[in-house]
């Protein structure tokens, strides 16, 4: 699954932004980047250029910030208890996804990096830009080190970076998505509660 309004109820980078002053500017990129209006490098790129300067320290209060979407827990347990794997690729950021990962227990993650010098963001990204055609790469590597078929794959988003995924996995799946994203998937679910997909999987 999608991170950013998907396993958490928040936008990481208008989070940063907000840290930084930006807020504003940077939420309007993020939602015509998540409508599919905007080329999403390009976007992150413009984003995370405004973030320079900000120190690392900031991350950990942006973190401590978060809240896992209602359910998102719930809904992990349960499919480990019935022998699943769960992954989640994000269009944010490792120094945030790995702690968010840990927390939930996921068993893979990929994310974007944030490159440092003398404790402050340099307004680069670190890497490779995770892009619709990394999360549709993601869902199908993990599938396959994980020797499970892809008619037994679910993929669950909100952005326009989600729509590869979720059209490939058996069970695609837009939660409280953008419209294109609603458009484009399935299934939907509107109401934010992860535990939700459970009613997809019986």
């Amino acid at each position: 699954m999608d991170v950013d309004s998907t396993l958490i109820d928040e936008e990481v980078i208008d989070e940063l932004g907000d840290a930084v002053g930006m807020g504003a500017k940077i939420a309007d990129m993020t939602r015509l980047a998540m409508e599919g209006g905007m080329d999403f490098r390009q976007a992150l790129r413009a984003r995370v250029s405004l973030l320079r300067g900000l120190p690392t320290v900031m991350l950990d209060d942006v973190y401590h910030r978060l809240h896992f979407t209602t359910g998102a827990l719930d809904l992990i347990a349960t499919l480990h208890s019935h022998g699943w794997k769960v992954g989640v690729v994000s269009g944010g950021f490792h120094e945030i996804v790995d702690r968010l990962a840990h927390d939930a227990g996921v068993d893979h993650w990929l994310a974007n990096g944030l490159e440092v010098r003398d404790g402050m963001l340099t307004g680069e990204i670190r890497g490779d830009i995770v892009t619709r055609d990394t999360k549709l790469s993601a869902l199908r590597t993990w599938a396959r080190q994980d020797g499970i078929p892809m008619s037994q794959t679910v993929a669950v988003g909100d952005g326009a970076n989600d729509i590869p995924m979720i059209q490939a996995a058996c069970l695609g799946i837009a939660f409280c998505a953008k419209e294109a994203v609603q458009e484009a998937a399935p299934q939907r679910i509107t109401t934010r509660d992860l535990r939700l997909v459970l009613d997809y999987l019986r």
